[in-house]
Protein backbone atom coordinates (compact mmCIF):
# COMPACT_ATOMS: atom_id res chain seq x y z
CA UNK A 1 0.00 0.00 0.00
CA UNK A 2 1.31 3.27 -1.16
CA UNK A 3 1.91 6.40 2.20
CA UNK A 4 0.70 9.23 1.40
CA UNK A 5 3.11 10.94 3.05
CA UNK A 6 5.38 10.28 -0.01
CA UNK A 7 4.45 13.62 -1.60
CA UNK A 8 5.44 15.78 1.00
CA UNK A 9 9.58 16.80 0.92
CA UNK A 10 12.08 14.62 3.11
CA UNK A 11 13.71 16.24 5.73
CA UNK A 12 17.07 14.98 4.63
CA UNK A 13 20.24 14.94 6.84
CA UNK A 14 22.97 17.72 6.18
CA UNK A 15 25.77 16.56 4.81
CA UNK A 16 28.88 18.89 5.18
CA UNK A 17 31.57 16.26 5.76
CA UNK A 18 33.08 17.54 1.98
CA UNK A 19 31.72 21.04 1.58
CA UNK A 20 33.71 23.39 1.33
CA UNK A 21 31.95 26.81 0.81
CA UNK A 22 28.99 28.49 2.31
CA UNK A 23 26.66 28.18 -0.87
CA UNK A 24 27.85 24.52 -0.18
CA UNK A 25 26.13 24.92 3.21
CA UNK A 26 22.92 26.84 2.73
CA UNK A 27 22.51 24.30 -0.16
CA UNK A 28 22.40 21.58 2.55
CA UNK A 29 20.12 23.93 4.73
CA UNK A 30 17.44 23.77 1.56
CA UNK A 31 17.66 20.47 1.34
CA UNK A 32 16.96 19.65 5.62
CA UNK A 33 14.19 22.36 5.00
CA UNK A 34 13.66 22.56 8.78
CA UNK A 35 14.24 24.69 12.06
CA UNK A 36 16.91 27.24 11.82
CA UNK A 37 18.69 26.36 9.03
CA UNK A 38 15.62 25.52 6.71
CA UNK A 39 14.15 29.29 7.65
CA UNK A 40 18.02 30.57 7.07
CA UNK A 41 18.30 28.75 3.06
CA UNK A 42 14.10 30.13 2.84
CA UNK A 43 15.43 33.78 3.25
CA UNK A 44 18.27 32.89 1.10
CA UNK A 45 15.93 32.51 -1.44
CA UNK A 46 13.66 35.56 -0.81
CA UNK A 47 16.28 38.12 -0.24
CA UNK A 48 17.21 36.27 -3.89
CA UNK A 49 14.38 36.76 -5.57
CA UNK A 50 13.71 40.25 -3.93
CA UNK A 51 16.78 41.44 -5.23
CA UNK A 52 16.37 39.99 -9.08
CA UNK A 53 12.07 41.28 -9.03
CA UNK A 54 13.96 44.42 -8.73
CA UNK A 55 12.04 45.22 -5.43
CA UNK A 56 13.07 48.56 -3.45
CA UNK A 57 15.08 46.94 -0.48
CA UNK A 58 14.14 48.51 2.60
CA UNK A 59 16.65 47.85 5.18
CA UNK A 60 16.18 48.01 9.08
CA UNK A 61 19.37 47.81 11.39
CA UNK A 62 18.48 47.46 14.95
CA UNK A 63 20.59 46.48 17.45
CA UNK A 64 24.63 46.42 17.78
CA UNK A 65 25.31 45.26 14.94
CA UNK A 66 28.79 47.82 14.00
CA UNK A 67 30.22 46.36 17.34
CA UNK A 68 29.19 42.96 16.87
CA UNK A 69 31.22 42.64 13.37
CA UNK A 70 28.51 43.51 10.86
CA UNK A 71 29.70 46.53 9.57
CA UNK A 72 31.53 45.97 6.52
CA UNK A 73 28.33 43.41 5.49
CA UNK A 74 26.27 46.31 5.87
CA UNK A 75 28.54 48.38 3.50
CA UNK A 76 29.08 45.59 0.92
CA UNK A 77 25.37 44.89 0.97
CA UNK A 78 24.95 48.59 -0.33
CA UNK A 79 27.39 48.61 -2.85
CA UNK A 80 26.35 45.31 -4.43
CA UNK A 81 22.78 46.98 -4.88
CA UNK A 82 21.13 44.71 -2.62
CA UNK A 83 19.73 47.46 -0.59
CA UNK A 84 17.93 50.60 -1.66
CA UNK A 85 16.56 52.41 1.77
CA UNK A 86 18.04 51.93 5.36
CA UNK A 87 16.05 52.33 8.31
CA UNK A 88 18.89 52.80 11.02
CA UNK A 89 19.16 52.85 15.09
CA UNK A 90 21.27 56.39 16.05
CA UNK A 91 23.49 53.92 17.77
CA UNK A 92 24.30 51.93 14.37
CA UNK A 93 25.33 54.94 12.59
CA UNK A 94 27.40 56.18 15.73
CA UNK A 95 29.39 53.07 15.82
CA UNK A 96 29.86 53.57 12.40
CA UNK A 97 30.87 56.63 12.62
CA UNK A 98 33.40 55.93 15.33
CA UNK A 99 35.63 53.28 12.88
CA UNK A 100 35.24 55.84 10.26
CA UNK A 101 37.06 59.01 12.19
CA UNK A 102 40.07 56.21 13.30
CA UNK A 103 38.52 54.77 16.98
CA UNK A 104 37.65 50.97 17.27
CA UNK A 105 35.58 48.13 18.72
CA UNK A 106 38.17 46.00 20.82
CA UNK A 107 37.76 42.23 22.15
CA UNK A 108 39.07 40.09 24.58
CA UNK A 109 39.69 42.89 27.21
CA UNK A 110 40.18 41.30 30.92
CA UNK A 111 38.08 42.46 33.53
CA UNK A 112 36.91 41.51 37.26
CA UNK A 113 34.15 43.43 37.07
CA UNK A 114 32.17 46.22 35.02
CA UNK A 115 33.01 48.52 37.63
CA UNK A 116 36.81 48.30 37.09
CA UNK A 117 36.11 49.31 33.31
CA UNK A 118 34.46 52.27 34.16
CA UNK A 119 37.62 52.98 36.12
CA UNK A 120 39.83 52.13 32.49
CA UNK A 121 37.32 54.49 30.95
CA UNK A 122 35.64 51.21 28.71
CA UNK A 123 32.67 51.01 27.58
CA UNK A 124 31.42 47.01 27.27
CA UNK A 125 28.94 45.80 24.58
CA UNK A 126 28.68 42.10 25.65
CA UNK A 127 32.03 40.77 25.10
CA UNK A 128 33.28 43.73 23.07
CA UNK A 129 34.48 46.53 24.43
CA UNK A 130 35.08 50.78 23.27
CA UNK A 131 37.26 53.25 25.33
CA UNK A 132 36.10 56.59 25.78
CA UNK A 133 38.73 57.94 24.05
CA UNK A 134 36.81 56.46 20.56
CA UNK A 135 33.91 58.84 21.64
CA UNK A 136 36.52 61.65 22.03
CA UNK A 137 37.29 61.51 18.50
CA UNK A 138 34.34 60.93 17.83
CA UNK A 139 33.45 64.33 18.83
CA UNK A 140 36.41 65.86 17.74
CA UNK A 141 35.32 65.01 14.42
CA UNK A 142 31.90 65.16 14.29
CA UNK A 143 31.44 69.16 16.15
CA UNK A 144 33.33 70.73 13.00
CA UNK A 145 31.23 68.95 10.52
CA UNK A 146 28.46 69.99 12.16
CA UNK A 147 29.64 73.84 12.51
CA UNK A 148 30.17 73.48 8.62
CA UNK A 149 26.94 72.07 7.76
CA UNK A 150 25.30 74.81 9.86
CA UNK A 151 27.07 77.58 8.29
CA UNK A 152 26.12 76.22 4.69
CA UNK A 153 22.54 75.51 5.52
CA UNK A 154 21.34 77.74 8.29
CA UNK A 155 18.19 79.69 7.43
CA UNK A 156 17.59 83.38 7.91
CA UNK A 157 16.97 82.90 11.89
CA UNK A 158 20.16 81.52 11.71
CA UNK A 159 18.06 78.06 12.87
CA UNK A 160 19.62 74.77 11.05
CA UNK A 161 16.15 72.60 9.78
CA UNK A 162 17.45 69.06 8.77
CA UNK A 163 15.98 65.77 8.35
CA UNK A 164 17.94 62.73 9.46
CA UNK A 165 18.38 60.88 5.70
CA UNK A 166 19.85 64.82 4.57
CA UNK A 167 22.28 64.79 7.93
CA UNK A 168 23.56 61.30 7.03
CA UNK A 169 24.35 62.62 3.33
CA UNK A 170 25.96 65.61 4.28
CA UNK A 171 28.22 63.62 6.61
CA UNK A 172 29.22 60.57 4.98
CA UNK A 173 29.81 62.88 1.85
CA UNK A 174 32.94 63.94 4.79
CA UNK A 175 34.14 60.35 5.19
CA UNK A 176 36.98 58.56 3.63
CA UNK A 177 36.69 55.17 5.15
CA UNK A 178 35.62 52.82 2.48
CA UNK A 179 34.52 50.52 5.13
CA UNK A 180 31.58 52.67 6.32
CA UNK A 181 28.73 51.89 5.69
CA UNK A 182 27.73 55.73 6.34
CA UNK A 183 29.47 56.91 3.57
CA UNK A 184 28.59 53.69 1.01
CA UNK A 185 25.14 55.32 1.35
CA UNK A 186 26.34 58.49 -0.18
CA UNK A 187 28.24 57.32 -2.34
CA UNK A 188 25.74 55.24 -3.72
CA UNK A 189 22.84 57.46 -3.35
CA UNK A 190 20.66 55.06 -0.45
CA UNK A 191 19.07 57.29 1.70
CA UNK A 192 19.68 56.40 5.75
CA UNK A 193 16.83 57.36 8.32
CA UNK A 194 17.72 57.83 11.60
CA UNK A 195 13.57 58.22 13.27
CA UNK A 196 15.09 57.64 17.03
CA UNK A 197 18.15 59.75 16.42
CA UNK A 198 18.20 61.36 19.94
CA UNK A 199 18.60 58.06 21.22
CA UNK A 200 22.37 57.47 19.99
CA UNK A 201 25.65 59.48 21.11
CA UNK A 202 25.71 60.71 18.06
CA UNK A 203 22.40 62.27 19.04
CA UNK A 204 23.51 63.92 21.90
CA UNK A 205 26.64 65.55 20.33
CA UNK A 206 24.41 67.34 18.05
CA UNK A 207 22.32 68.09 21.11
CA UNK A 208 25.72 69.91 22.40
CA UNK A 209 26.12 71.47 19.00
CA UNK A 210 22.60 73.03 19.05
CA UNK A 211 22.92 74.44 22.76
CA UNK A 212 25.22 77.51 20.66
CA UNK A 213 23.91 76.79 17.22
CA UNK A 214 19.89 76.33 17.07
CA UNK A 215 19.28 73.01 15.37
CA UNK A 216 16.07 71.15 15.00
CA UNK A 217 15.62 67.87 13.53
CA UNK A 218 12.75 67.82 10.89
CA UNK A 219 11.45 64.30 11.75
CA UNK A 220 7.99 65.18 9.35
CA UNK A 221 10.50 65.80 6.39
CA UNK A 222 11.77 62.47 6.66
CA UNK A 223 8.19 60.61 7.18
CA UNK A 224 7.04 62.35 3.90
CA UNK A 225 10.24 60.91 2.44
CA UNK A 226 9.71 57.51 3.05
CA UNK A 227 6.38 57.58 2.56
CA UNK A 228 7.05 58.76 -1.24
CA UNK A 229 9.73 55.74 -1.40
CA UNK A 230 7.12 53.57 -1.05
CA UNK A 231 4.38 54.98 -2.41
CA UNK A 232 6.77 55.16 -5.73
CA UNK A 233 7.70 51.56 -5.30
CA UNK A 234 5.92 48.82 -7.89
CA UNK A 235 7.57 46.25 -5.77
CA UNK A 236 9.31 46.40 -2.37
CA UNK A 237 10.69 44.22 0.49
CA UNK A 238 11.76 44.45 3.77
CA UNK A 239 14.75 43.43 5.64
CA UNK A 240 14.44 43.68 9.25
CA UNK A 241 17.94 42.78 10.96
CA UNK A 242 16.35 43.41 14.31
CA UNK A 243 13.22 45.30 15.26
CA UNK A 244 12.35 48.12 17.66
CA UNK A 245 12.23 51.63 15.89
CA UNK A 246 13.72 50.78 12.51
CA UNK A 247 11.11 47.77 11.68
CA UNK A 248 7.86 49.85 12.31
CA UNK A 249 9.37 53.01 10.52
CA UNK A 250 9.98 50.44 7.37
CA UNK A 251 6.71 48.68 7.75
CA UNK A 252 4.46 52.02 8.89
CA UNK A 253 5.96 53.58 5.07
CA UNK A 254 3.43 50.81 3.31
CA UNK A 255 0.45 51.88 5.18
CA UNK A 256 -0.76 55.07 3.23
CA UNK A 257 0.19 53.38 -0.20
CA UNK A 258 -2.23 51.01 -1.91
CA UNK A 259 0.02 48.30 -2.47
CA UNK A 260 2.35 46.04 0.73
CA UNK A 261 5.33 44.71 0.97
CA UNK A 262 6.25 41.95 -0.79
CA UNK A 263 8.53 39.97 0.33
CA UNK A 264 9.83 40.52 4.42
CA UNK A 265 12.66 39.01 6.25
CA UNK A 266 13.13 39.16 9.74
CA UNK A 267 16.50 38.03 12.07
CA UNK A 268 15.22 38.63 15.45
CA UNK A 269 15.83 36.28 19.14
CA UNK A 270 13.09 38.37 20.72
CA UNK A 271 9.87 36.49 21.49
CA UNK A 272 6.55 36.87 20.64
CA UNK A 273 4.38 36.56 24.00
CA UNK A 274 5.35 39.75 24.89
CA UNK A 275 3.62 41.66 22.61
CA UNK A 276 6.83 43.97 21.24
CA UNK A 277 7.24 44.84 17.56
CA UNK A 278 10.62 43.22 17.48
CA UNK A 279 9.36 39.94 18.24
CA UNK A 280 5.95 39.85 16.55
CA UNK A 281 5.62 37.53 13.80
CA UNK A 282 5.74 38.45 9.87
CA UNK A 283 2.48 37.21 10.12
CA UNK A 284 0.52 39.21 12.44
CA UNK A 285 1.59 42.16 9.94
CA UNK A 286 -1.02 40.82 7.93
CA UNK A 287 -3.98 41.47 10.32
CA UNK A 288 -2.24 45.24 10.26
CA UNK A 289 -2.10 45.50 5.98
CA UNK A 290 1.56 45.60 5.49
CA UNK A 291 2.08 42.44 3.88
CA UNK A 292 -0.39 40.08 2.74
CA UNK A 293 -1.03 35.78 2.84
CA UNK A 294 0.56 36.21 -0.71
CA UNK A 295 3.68 37.76 -0.10
CA UNK A 296 6.74 35.96 0.86
CA UNK A 297 8.31 35.88 4.23
CA UNK A 298 10.54 34.15 6.71
CA UNK A 299 11.35 34.83 10.34
CA UNK A 300 14.55 33.38 10.98
CA UNK A 301 15.30 33.32 15.17
CA UNK A 302 18.81 33.42 15.27
CA UNK A 303 21.92 35.56 16.54
CA UNK A 304 21.58 38.49 13.38
CA UNK A 305 25.48 38.31 14.10
CA UNK A 306 25.59 34.51 12.94
CA UNK A 307 22.59 34.64 10.20
CA UNK A 308 23.56 37.69 8.13
CA UNK A 309 26.80 36.54 7.15
CA UNK A 310 24.98 33.33 5.65
CA UNK A 311 22.44 35.25 4.30
CA UNK A 312 24.50 38.11 2.70
CA UNK A 313 27.03 35.81 1.24
CA UNK A 314 24.92 32.94 -0.70
CA UNK A 315 22.81 35.66 -1.82
CA UNK A 316 25.48 37.02 -3.92
CA UNK A 317 26.84 33.90 -5.21
CA UNK A 318 23.27 33.46 -6.12
CA UNK A 319 23.04 36.67 -7.86
CA UNK A 320 26.46 36.74 -9.38
CA UNK A 321 25.82 32.94 -10.63
CA UNK A 322 22.34 34.01 -12.86
CA UNK A 323 23.72 37.16 -14.23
Amino acid sequence: MKSKNNKHPRVNPIDIKDKDSITELIAEFHSSGVFGPGRIAKAVDIYTEMIKQKSTVFLGIAGALVPGGMRKILTDMIKEGMVQVIVSTGANVTHDLIEAFGGKHIRQVPYKSDQELREKSIDRIYDAFVADESFIKLEDNLQPIFKEIWENTKDETNTLVISTRRLMQLIGEKLEDDNSFVKAAYDHKVPIYVPALADSILGLQLWLFSQMNRTLIDDMDDLGSIQRLAWDSEKAGAFFLGGGVPKNYIFQSRLMSPKTFDYAIQITMDRVETGGLSGASLEEAISWGKVTSESRMVNVVSDITIALPLIFQATLSNLKRDD
